[in-house]
Formats: structure tokens, C-alpha cells, sequence
């Protein structure tokens, strides 16, 4: 595994696991002299990678380790050396890691180099999380059984090249052909943190090669390379024949590769023979009988041969050579067509059972013929009954059979034949096409090219189909020797001669013979010396494909055996790899590759009791073990997640509090000496107790986040003594951007007591206006006793948060349950949000590059979400986001940016000299010159005046923040606008005098039109209040009764479920096809309000029905489209009277069926009974159309519904665009509108680099975004520049874009919160090209601390810390620098005037024009003005030690005094009856009249899950949720649960006694809720409030019966789950106590 450019050390991978549990993946690849940390978090899985050296990129892996370790190699609890990063994946509970632990070159030097290596041992290593979040049984076993699936010995890569397509690829390695990728989705967080190449591409299949020669000599060598396709991935009785994504089972694509090794720096011949192997490609299957009788075989009863035309397209795309053997030279002519041969083994006699396939296949092809869509295609069947003729004929007239079918096609397709040239300057000496790239030093010249090629298949693709593919082989494999100049003819020495003609071949001379060349022509001749003569013609010309016109015995007796023997060595090893991950089991049959060794015999008894053997286990395996490994392969492709893990986040959440994470104020404590509480968000000390002051009311804690990002949810580690109630019992959470402006985003939560160490998560919602929740009818009905409806089909009434990428303060504050009585424990706590990949966007690489297409979309676009949801084809679009950008070149604008003269060249003698160019920095090389320096120091006339036009218009500086400051208030008016839309449709249907009320479809179709004018729930009630109408009365959730709306949401959950199978079948079967999607209608094709039907030719007339009010306006749409055909019945239909595409997946369901189906029960791929199967083996594709007549009522409502969730969720997505978008404008500024169109290249980025480097002067920039950020808000001029690009990276943001403070402002303080705690020696300030005058210089002071408080921080001095520092014993992580301008007011040094000592011609000078104002920024030429391009803190990071608990006296008397047992203990109190209401959301019970006072309840924590997949997909990209933002829709808008107890008082009334807010967490964990008072009572009453539609029960475990589901997810019921509870003293109880306790 060399590197392709003269790397020499091999890639290696190093697993770390500390005592803490933490996870380390140390990786040094084979290209890179440096080493990566990529640390796993433990919280959530999420992988978490900076790139900044001496953090997480070392010079080798001992230093790597070493800071893990903190030198202290005894902290590992296990260390994994590995060879390889197969790949990784989060999945709830348990992190997966998959490495190759062991490695065989089975493929050791490709020709240009490269080496194939089998994974002989590969290792799971299963990391423990501490997430929380509920998981269902299913899903955890699920997860547990993935690392079961068999990897080693069957799975292959190449680190250096291509080898997903054949030999030699024309793409780089890191453009595989997804056909054949197997962990693509497992390398998708290497992917996401900027390290693509980390994980190797991992092929499934067979790769290995033989050398032979003769009598110890090496004469060539043989390879032979199975690829197996992940199209149709399963088991044998799971996936047999094609599926929807156009694929067949167990396919495979094999290559043999010949070449002749040469020494180095020689060409190396080579040739090529690729052949295909698959299952017959119709629709087809076979039921496995309990009994030892033989699986009964069916095909499909509708459409039996959908797809298969997509799939000989497939292969002629990618076997069509007529193009490249066209170019390759003169005596090259181009093919007519594409031949695709398929050899068909089945038994073909009358009476068995495989014949009814022979004939579907040989109608399957006259279909696809009949269709014309493959005009240079030529699709030839031959039918070879290869058992048949075995049993009558034997085996060697068997052999020679094939032999006479597979002669003509084999010649007609050909092979692939070429050279690699070391060294490209040979170039000119190739006859053929060049194929050269990164990945190799030399070239490829290729002089012929296989068109077309030869499909092999029996049942199973397994035993006939691996015999007769090596026979065929054979026949190719000594041809190609045969053109290679290695004869294998047994009469003739043992050898070959080199061919340097380029023309194929030289046959070998007889005994007596000898070739030489004419002196004066160079012709070759041929002397006799036996008879002592000569000739110019070869004397014994070897004929091509001379032995397939042998019989057995000729080719046997003809031929030497040896090579023979290792060619049929690597098919039997290639046959046992393909029938064991089919089968379970070896291949069978498979004695008859032996047939040409010289005891057959042997192995014929030796077979007979090995397939009786083989036999037995297939039949166990496919009968138990099928459905467990079809599921690991499903999962280990990332393909039916929702299915397998329907809770489990694609994308996890980062832990932003940790590891930079900081305490901006210290944590008190009992202890003297303790670490301000940095403890309490270090994952090392995750069972840590920390013991705040005694009688402290209200702990507020102060957060700096790691990271800037949305946050999403808090995590709390509940941590105690022996008393449980020390713990906070409520806690309140701010969020912002700045310290002086945090917004409060939840309020009173509940924290119950529970177990030490338990884990709880708080979600954090947006902050909502208060407006808004006053207006919508969700927040003002929250807290009344009476519940409102339930939003069974969607929420109605959602409230919209504010969504924020740039929060970096949160402010935590707890209470505790009663004030002053103890001191309270806290533990770990820790803050999950989503942050955008900024490194990425500021190197323009992975998914920052596509957060920067976003940022343009959003440009170019006004209303993002409209222009996305207006039309009904935007889930099943062929749109695709580019992830690539054009970039410009463009000068470096870093060089001379610091204020003042041209720092960058020699220090010039010159008049203008500013005072704050020497404290700053030195100056630097020459070589750094840039042109904005120019015009100051040197070259004026050179361009300068147009460099500098920018001074005169303040406004060029930053559009982004303005720019989108107008859209939305253009925006407001269009709200307004949309507001009027919305209640003019509303009219068209109810009346102008609202004398109608609306029918559920009526009012789904006015949401729709709410969604489609972009209004909110709120600004939809405030626009109806506005006229006097009740929100409530348009609620879709009462306009149906219970019954109908619980069958229509169950279809409408299955709708979902099918439409993301049909999605992932969609994109997965264009793999290797032409993306084209021709269908007029769209998944729902839902009329709007005002469409009716064409007429005309429209026999179904379904929708006729127009509003009154609407009939001015209404449209007749398709009038003018070609009616289409309805499938069922076979009528003409126009396009609204047409359902939407989705219909089609219940196409195949009785009435009955669709209304009464309740789940997914079916994983076989053989199942053809009415339920429903979305397992890769089976799903329908959206083929075909269907009236609203012969669609079932309930599917047109669920496609209503869907289509409606679908829109919701767009709007979700396109506000988390809209944040990001103004996030990314906050830090780039202007970048997205000027720079982003010009993005430095590399070699600017290395130059930039350089820069960095000189003027940090070796040492760290340590105040660059997004580690570092502001503490407070700045006061910024109008058409600034965004404050935060401040600290942006010098290679970012425009060139012409500055930060200024308001004209009027005389005085700013910057305070810089550092990324970590530093040893900073300097601080540079980057100003305008032009700096400040000698009267506008202001004054500069440096501050630094390690808190916030003003008081604590200690002066620096005005320019040069170093010194101070030094001198100082604490280290800094906030800075203040403030600028004063020292004369306000005064007049300012006008560049006309004073630059005139530059003695430039007026002519020359720009500066001598009268127009040009004074100062930078300045309204006026005497008005200064303060401003900056870059703030740079230079010094180095302290690593933080590891923290240390040290056992003082003071720590040992508290923790006596947390083993101290409370007083009281809690007790259950006996109930004498109870009842459930309400889906049992609702519980009620009744207690006996001596009943002591009730101090709380227990809740043990609901099972129920947040299934991620509640609609059908809304973009192509939902297929594993790849958003710009990697903010799932569950997190946009967050599910949250309310408690509500109310007790009976006097006289007889409920009371609400209080609210609890629930936190999540594992299912079963006991919680403890205390009552505000002790109450007493007869009855009390538990509602289950908030979001508990969002809540589903895990798959496995629902009725499968489809009667009477419930509609709210069983997990939540109250049954058995609440217990209520009362203190008392344990010794008063006495022996009762130990029965009594709760």
C-alpha cells in the first residue's frame, strides 16, 4: 500500500479507549506525513475533527498519543492497532467502528501500481453513549446484530486506485462507481467532518491472482476480481430476480486480468475479459416449503418484466465501447452495436420447475425489444440446459457444448488490451486511447476495448453459473496469454516472445528456427536452420481462438495443465465467497473445475458427501438465519433505517460544551481549591458531585460554548448523595449570541429526583414571541384542565421558535425544591445543538461547500421556501444540489493589510509612517507584496485607482446584512399580502358571510394554500381573528370522527413509510442510468382550490366541483395535455382527475387491506400476499396511473394529509436555511455576495497561510472564528461589515470588506473569548490598505483575564504584552482591546493633501481627486472614522491538564456528609381504584379516606419512540437525511410532554395542583415528582399534555393485526406507571417499611 507518488510508510490506525470511556481514533495515512485524532464524543457518536496542529493533527502517532494520554500510556483501558477504517456509524445507544485488523495482499501490484487487499480479520469495536433518548427493544437488537454480519475474507479495497469499474478505471479513486461501494453510508461522518479519505471504498466479492510460468520461472501472472452489486443486496430466498431498483439477485460483475511483469521503468503489458453473473432479471421468487421438498418457484402476476429493460440499459451504459474503439486508431472500425449475451443454465426440460422461468425469460426480452429503447443494443438469449446435459451427455461433452455456444460471442465482444508507460513523455508513442490521472505516475494506452459482454445465470446465480463462467473463461484466458506472447501450447516450448508492434502478439518458433531483421529494411524474416533456409512469413502462424474448435480431450492433451490448474484454483475459491454470502454455505457441484487435474475421480466421492452436507445447511440457513442477515445487510448499506431503527438520528448531535466549553464565571463551591467548575462539563469526571455553598437559593451558571450552533437539547447527569432531593428541581435555560443578549428559551422544567448517575435530556425549544403565543391556541390552552384536541393528523397549531447557528452563550440557572434548607449537588452537564461545518466553508470542501451554494441559492431566490413548494413535484424532483463550486483566482489581499506602510516589502523611507505598524509586527518578505499595497508606498498608476474605488462608497463593504434586512421587510409586506390571500380563499369556499362551514377535505386544501403563501400557524390565526373566525372551526383535527381519522392515519403512516422506500429504490436504481423522470404527475398531484376538471377527453369527470366564489377564477388544468390512461380501468383521464403517484403503492391492496393495515410485517422477498413488504427484495416503483375513482377515498385523504405533513416539514427545512443563510452572512459578510464568486484557490490558501505564519511570527492565531467569538455586542456602522468577520480566517471574506463602528463613535471594546485557555504574547490589528492618519491613529489598551468580571483583569499595556505575560502566573482566555480615537472631532488627515510628500504626478496620484473623502468611512472629510479588517491574537494554547481529585480533609468531611441518609423516605400510598381515559392518556385514581397527605408521584419513563420518518420524503436527499443544515425536522420543532396533576378539593371541584414539564429518558427509569404542598385528597387526576402525537410505539412491537390500533402510541399510556407517594420516618413504619417503599 505505497503511496502513488513515492510515499513510503503504510496507513495506520490506532483505537484509543481511556478509562473514561472516551474514544480516540488516531489514523496516519499512507499520503500524509502527519497524524489525525478524530475523537468520537461519548454522548452522542458524533465524530468530531478541527484540523488545528498540536490539537488534533500531530507530526506522528506517538505524539498523538501521547496528548491523549497526557504522556500517561496507563489511562488507556484498551488500544486497537488497526490497518484500516472500514467505516462508522452513531446509532442511539452503542457507537460502531469497524476496522481492518488484519490485511492480505491478495492482488500485491497491479500494473502502474497499487495493491488489492483482502480484509482477512476486521474488528467491531461497539462504544457505549450516554444518549438518553428512548429506544424501542427492537431497534437495540437490531444495533446488536449488525456486527454480526460476516466481513472477513469477503471484503477487498484498494487505498490507491479505482477499482469499482474495469481495469484500467478512467476515474480517480475517490469517483468510485457507487454500484459497488458497500460502506458508503458507513463512511459518511468521515465524509461530514472533512476527511473523506479516511475510510477506505470497500467492495464486496472475490479478489485475487496466481503467477504462472514454468520451471520456476515467473511467465505472467492471472487475477481474477468479483464484484458483487449492491443494487439488489439479501439472501438466497430474499432476493432472487430483479427489483425496483432495477437490479438482479446475487449480480455480479467478474473480471480476469493477465498481464507480464516487467522491471521497473519497462511498459507492462496487460489484458482484460469482464463477464457478468445475476439471477434471471424479471420479477420473480421462490417460497422455501418446510418440508426437504424443493422451493416452489413464482413469477410475478402484474408486470413481470418491470424493470428489466432499466436493467440492459444499465449494461450497455457501462459495456459500450464503440465510442473509445473508434479513437483507438486506423484499423479500428466502429461496432454496430452493443452485444449482451446471456447464457441460461435452467432446466429447460417439461415438467420442472424451473421452466416456467426459461419462458418468462424469453418473453422478458421480446418485451424489452418491442420497445425500441435500446437501438444499438443486440440482447441474444441462449439456453443451455447445463444439468440436463451433464446427466445425458457428461460432463466433457457438456464442457464442449458451451464451448460451441460461447465461440461466436466471445469473439464478436472481445477483450480489453493495453500497455502502462511508466513515464508519460512515452505518450506519443501510443496507438490508442490515454488514460492517466492522480492516482498512478504513468499513463494508460489502451489499444482495444470489450464491447459488450457475457451474462451467465442458473436459479441462484451460484454452482452452474460459477462452472460454466470458468469454462468460458478459460477459452479468453489463454487467448489473452496467447496476445500477451505466452503460449500455453504443451508441443512447443514453454514461453513467450516480447511484441513491440503494438499488433497483439508473437506466436513461438519451432525447434530449428530463429527470427531476425533485415539490416536495411528492418523487416522481420525467419531462417529454417534444419533445412537452411528462409522466408518472410511467420512459419507456423497461431491461430486466434483456436481452442474452441477443440474437443475435451484435444484441449487437455494440447495445453499445458499447471496455468489450467491455478485459473480453476481461483474460481473454486470465488465460487465458495459467492455462495457463502448468498447461501450461508460453500458452493456445491463444484468438483467438475477439477476435471482437467489427473485424479478427477477423487474429488467426484469427496463431492457427493460435501454437497449432501452443503445442502442440509443451506436449507437451515435460509429457513432461520435469512431474515436476521437480510436485515444486517439492509442496515450495513444504510438502506430501510427508518424501518430497522425508525427512532435513531442520522445525523447526531455535537456536545458544543465540551471539550473548549468554559465556565465564563467560576461555580461555587464548599471547596476552597476546587476548579471553578470545569468539572462539571468534563466527561472525565462524569461521576463527579459537586456540593455548591450551604443555603445557596439559585445556582446560575455561565456557559462559552465550543462552537457556535442551534442549541437543541440540555443533558443532565443527575449526581447526589445518599439524599436525593439535593439535586435542583427546576432549572431555567437562556441562549445568545452575546452575554448582554440572552433570550429566555425554557422556564421552570421539571428535574425529578432519580438515580444517582441517571441521565436526563431537557429539549430546548426556540424562543417564541409572545405575540405568537398568545395568538395561537396550542400555547394559550397548555395550562387549562381541559384538554384540547388532539392533533392526531398534524399539529394545527405549532409554534415557531427562533432558530439561531450563531448562539454561543447559554446561561443555566437551577432551584432547588425548597430554598435555603441544604446545598445543592450538581453534575455533569452538557449542551447538544447542531453547528455548521465552518471549516469547511471557509476551505470551501465537503458540506461547508454546500452550505456556500446555499448562501447563493438564497440570493438569487426571495422567498427560498415558495420557490420550493409552490409546485407538487418538488419530493421526487431529479433536481440535485451541486456540491461543487467555480473558482476564480484572485489576488492575495491579506499581504499589506496591517495599518500603515507596505509591511510586506522593505522598510521604505517615506512620510507616511504609522505608529501602530511597528508594535504589531515585523515587516516581511518582499515576496508577500500584494496590489492594494501598491497605490500607498509604490506603483500608484498600476490599477490603484480601481483597487481603491471602494473608500468612496461605503456601501460596496457589506451588502449580505442589508441586503436581507430589505428582503424581509419586503417580506412583511408580502405576509400581508399572503394574509389577504389566505382569507380570499378562505371566502371562496365558506362565503362571504361565512354562511358554509367547511368539509376535512375543504379545510386541507385551504392549509395547503396557507403553506404554499409561507404563513405560520400564528400569522394564520391573527389573519382569521382579524375577521371574526374561531382558528378551531378550520381544524382538519374535529372535522372527522374518530374512527375514520384513526384508519386514515394509519394509511397515511404507511404512505410515509412507502414513499421512503419507494425514494430510496428510486435513487439507488439510478445508479449506473440516466436520471430521467417524464411523469406529468407527482407524488400526490393535489388539486388546489379553484382547479377543476378538463372535460373533454376526460371519461372519469372526478372532479367537477368548483367554489362558488372561485368559479371566476377557476382553471380547467390539462386541457391542453394528451389525456392519460388510468390502469385500472382503463379510461381516459385528464390530470386533476388523476391520484398521485403515491396511489400506486396501494394499487396492489384490496379496499379492506388498505384500511385495516397497520404495520410492515413481511421481510421475505418471496411474500406475493396483499400485506405490505418494504425490504429491499420488494417494493413497487411509481410506474402507471390511477383515477380518483378507482382509488379507495381513504388513500386520496392520506395523499391529502401526507402532502400537507410534507409542507410543514418544508417550511421547518427552509427556517433552518434561513438561519443558516444569516449565520453564514454574519461571519463571510460580503463574501457572499463578491468572494464567494471569486474563492481563493489552494495556492492563495497556502499563500495566505504563509502570511499567518510570519505574522504570528511561528506561534498560533488564537482568536479565529469559530473557536473563538465576542463576549458583547459591538455597536456596528449600518453598511459594515458583519462584526464576526473580524475573526474570520484571512483567506476569507471579501477583499474590499471592512468592520467600522458608527461615524459618530469615538471609543470600542472588543472582548475576545479565546478558543482556549493561552499563553498570548501579541495582538495584531489588520486595518485598511490606506491605515489611519497621524490624527485619526487611536489609542489602544489590552486587558486579559480568565473571567468576565471587569475588575478581575489585568492590564497588558498598550501594544507589546509579551513582557507582562511573561511576568504574570495566570494564563488568559478573554482579552479586551479597546480603541479610542485621541482627538474627537478633530480634523482629519485629508489624502489629497497630506500624501502629497509621496511626490506622485497628480496625474498618478488617485488620491489628488477632489471627490475622495478624508478618512476611511467617514460621512465627511474631518469626521474619522474607527475600523478593522482582522483581529489577531497571537500566542499558544494551553493544554488543559487532566482533572485531578485530590483527597483533602475538606473532601472527605463532605463526603460523610453525602453518605448521610435523609430523615424522611418516600412510601407508597394505596389507591383503591383507578381509570383510564382518553387513550389513557388520562389516569384517574381514587384513594381510601385515611390516606396520609401525597408528597408526589413516581413516573417510570415512557417507552414510546420518536419515529424520524413521519411523511414521505420531501427532496431526494432525505435518504439519510444529507441536509446543508444537518438539522433534522425533530429538532426544528421539538416533541415536548407535559404532566398536569389536578386533585379533588372542596366542594368538589379538580384543581390543578401543578405542571411538570418531563424530561426524557431510557425507558423504565423512575423518576420522582414532588408536589408543590402536601395535599390531601380522595382523587387525583395525571394528564398527559403536549406533543404526544409526535410519539409512536417501535414497529416490532405493534400489532401486526391491524384492528383497532390505537392512535396514540401505547408507550405513553399511564397505565401501571404512576405511583403515588408520601414521606415518613422508616422507623416509625418499622418491618412495613421494606413493603411499602416506592
Amino acid at each position: 500500500m505505497e503511496s502513488p507518488v513515492g510515499g513510503s510508510r503504510q496507513t495506520s490506525v490506532i483505537v484509543v479507549t481511556l478509562d473514561t470511556g472516551e474514544v480516540y481514533i488516531v489514523t496516519s495515512l499512507y499520503f500524509r506525513t502527519d497524524t489525525q485524532v478524530i475523537y468520537v464524543d461519548p454522548t452522542t457518536g458524533a465524530l468530531r475533527y478541527h484540523g488545528k496542529w498540536g490539537y488534533d493533527v500531530f507530526g506522528s502517532e506517538n505524539e498523538a498519543v501521547d496528548y491523549i494520554t497526557n504522556g500517561s500510556r496507563w489511562m488507556c483501558k484498551s488500544t486497537t492497532f488497526a490497518k484500516a477504517i472500514l467505516g462508522y456509524t452513531a446509532l442511539g445507544s452503542f457507537g460502531l467502528l469497524l476496522v481492518a485488523t488484519r490485511l492480505t495482499a491478495s492482488i500485491p501490484n497491479l500494473p502502474g501500481g497499487g495493491t488489492v487487499c483482502t480484509v482477512t480479520e476486521s474488528q467491531w469495536i461497539k462504544i457505549p453513549l450516554q444518549n438518553p433518548q428512548p429506544q424501542g427493544k427492537g431497534e437495540v437488537k437490531n444495533v446488536q446484530e449488525l456486527p454480526d454480519l460476516d466481513i472477513d475474507g469477503k471484503h477487498y479495497f484498494c487505498e490507491t486506485r479505482d477499482i469499482t469499474r474495469p481495469f484500467p478505471s478512467r476515474m480517480p479513486l475517490q469517483n468510485p462507481d457507487e454500484e459497488f461501494v458497500w460502506n458508503e453510508w458507513l463512511s459518511m461522518p468521515f465524509k461530514s467532518i472533512g476527511l473523506p479519505q479516511h475510510c477506505v471504498i470497500l467492495l464486496q466479492g472475490f479478489a485475487e491472482c496466481r503467477n504462472f510460468g514454468r520451471s520456476g520461472q515467473l511467465e505472467g501472472v492471472v487475477a481474477l476480481i468479483a464484484r458483487r452489486s449492491r443494487l439488489h443486496p439479501g439472501t438466497r430466498y430474499l432476493a432472487r430476480g430483479i427489483n425496483s431498483c432495477f437490479s438482479t439477485g446475487n449480480e455480479a460483475e467478474c473480471e480476469q486480468l493477465v498481464w507480464i511483469p516487467k522491471r521497473s521503468g519497462q511498459s507492462v503489458p496487460f489484458n482484460a475479459y469482464i463477464w457478468r453473473r445475476g439471477t434471471i432479471p424479471i420479477w420473480w421468487g421462490a417460497e422455501l416449503k418446510l418440508t426437504a421438498a424443493e422451493a416452489e418457484i413464482y413469477v410475478a402476476d402484474r408486470d413481470p418484466y418491470k424493470g428489466s429493460l432499466q436493467y440492459y440499459q444499465r449494461l450497455s451504459n457501462r459495456y459500450d465501447a464503440r465510442n473509445f474503439d473508434l479513437a483507438v486508431g486506423e484499423n479500428q472500425k466502429k461496432k454496430p452495436f452493443i452485444p449482451i449475451v446471456c447464457i441460461n443454465l435452467l432446466r429447460n426440460a417439461e415438467g420442472k420447475s424451473e421452466s416456467i422461468l426459461v419462458q418468462h425469460f424469453e418473453e422478458s426480452l421480446n418485451c424489452v425489444r418491442s420497445t425500441g429503447k435500446l437501438p444499438y443494443t443486440r440482447i441474444i438469449l441462449i439456453n443451455y440446459d447445463w444439468h440436463a446435459s451433464t446427466k445425458l451427455k457428461g460432463e466433457q461433452l457438456t464442457i464442449e457444448g458451451l464451448w460451441k455456444h460461447l465461440k461466436a460471442p466471445t469473439q464478436a465482444i472481445g477483450i480489453s488490451e493495453g500497455d502502462y508507460l511508466p513515464s508519460r513523455q512515452r505518450l506519443n508513442d501510443c496507438r490508442g486511447e490515454v488514460i492517466c490521472n492522480d492516482d498512478f505516475v504513468g499513463a494508460f494506452c489502451l489499444r482495444s476495448h470489450q464491447n459488450g459482454v457475457i451474462r451467465f445465470n442458473c436459479a441462484d446465480s451460484l454452482d452452474r453459473t460459477n462452472a460454466a463462467s470458468y469454462f468460458g473463461a478459460l477459452q479468453v484466458f489463454v487467448e489473452q496469454c496467447r496476445r500477451l506472447g505466452v503460449s500455453l501450447d504443451s508441443d512447443f516450448a514453454y514461453g513467450y516472445q516480447s511484441a513491440n508492434n503494438y499488433g497483439g502478439y508473437t506466436a513461438p518458433l519451432p525447434r530449428g528456427w530463429e527470427k531476425r531483421a533485415d539490416a536495411v529494411t528492418g523487416k522481420t524474416y525467419y531462417i529454417d536452420h534444419n533445412t537452411r533456409t528462409t522466408t518472410w512469413i511467420h512459419p507456423c502462424p497461431d491461430k486466434p481462438w483456436k481452442r474452441f474448435d477443440m474437443t475435451f480431450e484435444e484441449f487437455k492433451q494440447s495445453t499445458i495443465l499447471s496455468p489450467v490448474s491455478q485459473l480453476a484454483d481461483l474460481f473454486l475459491l470465488s465460487g465458495d465467497i459467492h455462495a457463502t454470502l448468498y447461501t450461508g454455505s460453500k458452493a456445491m457441484h463444484s468438483q467438475i473445475l477439477n476435471i482437467f487435474n489427473e485424479e478427477p475421480g477423487k474429488f467426484k466421492q469427496f463431492s457427493a458427501a460435501q454437497n449432501m452436507k452443503i445442502t442440509l445447511q443451506r436449507r437451515y440457513k435460509n429457513a432461520v438465519v435469512d431474515s436476521s442477515r437480510q436485515k444486517q445487510l439492509e442496515m450495513f448499506l444504510g438502506l430501510r433505517l427508518f424501518k430497522h431503527l425508525p427512532s435513531v438520528s442520522v445525523q447526531p448531535l455535537h456536545v458544543l460544551s465540551r471539550p473548549s466549553g468554559f465556565f465564563l464565571k467560576p461555580v461555587p463551591n464548599m471547596f476552597p481549591s476546587s476548579d471553578g467548575g470545569a468539572s462539571l462539563l468534563s466527561f472525565k469526571k462524569k461521576d463527579m458531585i459537586w456540593v455548591c455553598p450551604q443555603g445557596t437559593d439559585v445556582v446560575e451558571l455561565f456557559i462559552y460554548l465550543g462552537e457556535p450552533c442551534h442549541v437543541c437539547q440540555l443533558l443532565l447527569t443527575i449526581s447526589h448523595g445518599a439524599d436525593d432531593s439535593t439535586y435542583p428541581a427546576t432549572v431555567d435555560v437562556r441562549t445568545g449570541r452575546h452575554l448582554d443578549g440572552l433570550k429566555l428559551i425554557l422556564e421552570g422544567a421539571s428535574i425529578p429526583r432519580c438515580g444517582n448517575g441517571t441521565n436526563l435530556l431537557i429539549p430546548l425549544p426556540g424562543s417564541v414571541s409572545a405575540e405568537d403565543m398568545a395568538i395561537t391556541g396550542a400555547g394559550a390552552r397548555l395550562h387549562d384542565q381541559d384538554a384540547p384536541t388532539l392533533p392526531l393528523l398534524y399539529d394545527f397549531e405549532e409554534l415557531e421558535g427562533e432558530l439561531d447557528f450563531l448562539s454561543r452563550f447559554v446561561a443555566v440557572t437551577f432551584y432547588p425544591a425548597i430554598s435555603g434548607t441544604s446545598s445543592m449537588t450538581l453534575g455533569e452537564i452538557e449542551i447538544l445543538g447542531v453547528s455548521l461545518p465552518w471549516r469547511g466553508v471557509f476551505n470551501n470542501e465537503g458540506p461547508g461547500a454546500r452550505l456556500i451554494e446555499l448562501g447563493k441559492k438564497f440570493q438569487k431566490e426571495t422567498d427560498p421556501f415558495l420557490s420550493n413548494s409552490v409546485t407538487n413535484t418538488v419530493p421526487f424532483s431529479n433536481e440535485n444540489v451541486s456540491t461543487s463550486m467555480q473558482t476564480e483566482a484572485a489576488s492575495n489581499p491579506w499581504v499589506d493589510l496591517l495599518s500603515g506602510g507596505d509591511t510586506f516589502s522593505d522598510p521604505l523611507s517615506e512620510p507616511f509612517s504609522n505608529p501602530l505598524s511597528e508594535p504589531f509586527s515585523d515587516p516581511l518578505s518582499e515576496s508577500f507584496s500584494d496590489p492594494l499595497s501598491e497605490p500607498v508606498t509604490r506603483n500608484v498608476a498600476s490599477g490603484g485607482a480601481d483597487l481603491l474605488d471602494f473608500l468612496d462608497q461605503p456601501i460596496v463593504e457589506d451588502h449580505g446584512v442589508e441586503t436581507y434586512k430589505r428582503s424581509s421587510t419586503q417580506d412583511g409586506c408580502s405576509l400581508a399580502s399572503g394574509a389577504q390571500q389566505y382569507i380570499s380563499c378562505l371566502k371562496s369556499l365558506v362565503g362571504p358571510r361565512e354562511e358554509k362551514k367547511l368539509d376535512f377535505m375543504e379545510a386541507m386544501k385551504l392549509e395547503i394554500e396557507r403553506l404554499q403563501l409561507n404563513l405560520s400557524a400564528a400569522e394564520r390565526d391573527r389573519a382569521l381573528l382579524s375577521i371574526g373566525t374561531d382558528p378551531a372551526s378550520i381544524n382538519p383535527n374535529v372535522l372527522l370522527d374518530e374512527s375514520y381519522m384513526g384508519r386514515l392515519c394509519r394509511v397515511a403512516n404507511t404512505l410515509a413509510l412507502l414513499g421512503q422506500a419507494s425514494l430510496e429504490d428510486k435513487i439507488v436504481g439510478a445508479i449506473g442510468l440516466e436520471n430521467s423522470d417524464d411523469s406529468v404527475l407527482d407524488f400526490w398531484n393535489i388539486t388546489r382550490i379553484g382547479e377543476s376538471c378538463s372535460g373533454g377527453g376526460c371519461k372519469v369527470r372526478a372532479e367537477t366541483k368548483v367554489p362558488a366564489l372561485a368559479s371566476s377564477t377557476a382553471t380547467s388544468v390539462g386541457s391542453s395535455q394528451s389525456p392519460l390512461l388510468c390502469s385500472q380501468c382503463e379510461r381516459k383521464v385528464c390530470k386533476v382527475c388523476c391520484a398521485g403517484r403515491g396511489a400506486l403503492l396501494f394499487s396492489n391492496y384490496k379496499s379492506r387491506d388498505v384500511t385495516n393495515y397497520n404495520g410492515f410485517s413481511s421481510q421475505s422477498g418471496s411474500s406475493h400476499g396483499s400485506q405490505v413488504d418494504v425490504s429491499t427484495s420488494r417494493s413497487l416503483t411509481l410506474d402507471g396511473v390511477i383515477c380518483k375513482h378507482c382509488c379507495h377515498e381513504i388513500v386520496l385523504d392520506a395523499l391529502m394529509l401526507d402532502y400537507v405533513r410534507v409542507l410543514i416539514r418544508l417550511r421547518r427545512s427552509s427556517r433552518a436555511d434561513n438561519a443558516a443563510y444569516n449565520a453564514l452572512n454574519e461571519v463571510v459578510g460580503s463574501c457572499l455576495k463578491d468572494s464567494l464568486s471569486e474563492r481563493i484557490q489552494s495556492s492563495d490558501n497556502v499563500q495566505a497561510a504563509e502570511v499567518l505564519h510570519q505574522l504570528c511570527g511561528g506561534q498560533e492565531a488564537l482568536a479565529e472564528f469559530p473557536f473563538a467569538s465576542f463576549l458583547h455586542s459591538v455597536e456596528t456602522a449600518k453598511d459594515s461589515a458583519p462584526i464576526l468577520t473580524l475573526l474570520a480566517p484571512l483567506n476569507s471574506g471579501s477583499r474590499h470588506s471592512y468592520w467600522r463602528a458608527p461615524p459618530s463613535t469615538t471609543s470600542v471594546e472588543f472582548v475576545i473569548v479565546l478558543g482556549s485557555v493561552s499563553d498570548v504574547s501579541g495582538v495584531i490589528l489588520l486595518v485598511s490598505p490606506c491605515g489611519y492618519s497621524v490624527a485619526d491613529t487611536p489609542m489602544v489598551q489590552i486587558w486579559a483575564s480568565n473571567k468576565i468580571h471587569r475588575e478581575e483583569r489585568s492590564s497588558m499595556g498598550k501594544w507589546d504584552v509579551q513582557s507582562l505575560i511573561t511576568s504574570s502566573s495566570d494564563l488568559c482566555r478573554i482579552i479586551w482591546i479597546t480603541l479610542r480615537l485621541q482627538r474627537p472631532g478633530s480634523a482629519s488627515v485629508n489624502f489629497g493633501k497630506d500624501l502629497s510628500l509621496l511626490s506622485l504626478d497628480e496625474d498618478e496620484n488617485p488620491f489628488a481627486q477632489v471627490d475622495r473623502r478624508a478618512s476611511f468611512g467617514g460621512a465627511v472629510e474631518n469626521e474619522p472614522c474607527i475600523h478593522a479588517k482582522r483581529i489577531l491574537v497571537v500566542g499558544s494554547p494551553v493544554k488543559r491538564e487532566g482533572l485531578t481529585t485530590s483527597q483533602s480533609s475538606e473532601q472527605l468531611s463532605i463526603r460523610n456528609w453525602l453518605d448521610r441518609a435523609p430523615q424522611m423516605s418516600r412510601f407508597k400510598v394505596p389507591i383503591e381504584a383507578e381509570r383510564l381515559m382518553d387513550y389513557d392518556l388520562v389516569l384517574e385514581q381514587y384513594l381510601p379516606p385515611a390516606s396520609p397527605s401525597l408528597a408526589g408521584f413516581r413516573l417510570d419513563a415512557f417507552s414510546a419512540i420518536k419515529p424520524r420518518v413521519t411523511h414521505s420524503p420531501s427532496s431526494d436527499s432525505d435518504i439519510w437525511d444529507k441536509s446543508v443544515t444537518f438539522l433534522e425536522d425533530r429538532y426544528i420543532s421539538q416533541a415536548v410532554l407535559y404532566l398536569q396533576v389536578s386533585a379533588l378539593q372542596e366542594p368538589h371541584n379538580m384543581v390543578t395542583i401543578a405542571e411538570y414539564q418531563l424530561p426524557e429518558a431510557r425507558a423504565g427509569t423512575p423518576m420522582y415528582f414532588d408536589f408543590p404542598r402536601p395535599i390531601q385528597s380522595r382523587r387525583v387526576s395525571f394528564k398527559l399534555l403536549g406533543d404526544v402525537t409526535a410519539f409512536a410505539d417501535e414497529p416490532s412491537e405493534q400489532d401486526d393485526s391491524g384492528l383497532r390500533a390505537p392512535l396514540v402510541a401505547t408507550g405513553l399510556s399511564l397505565s401501571n406507571r404512576i405511583k403515588l407517594y408520601y414521606y415518613c420516618d422508616p422507623y416509625e413504619l418499622g418491618k412495613w417499611a421494606s413493603l411499602s417503599g416506592v
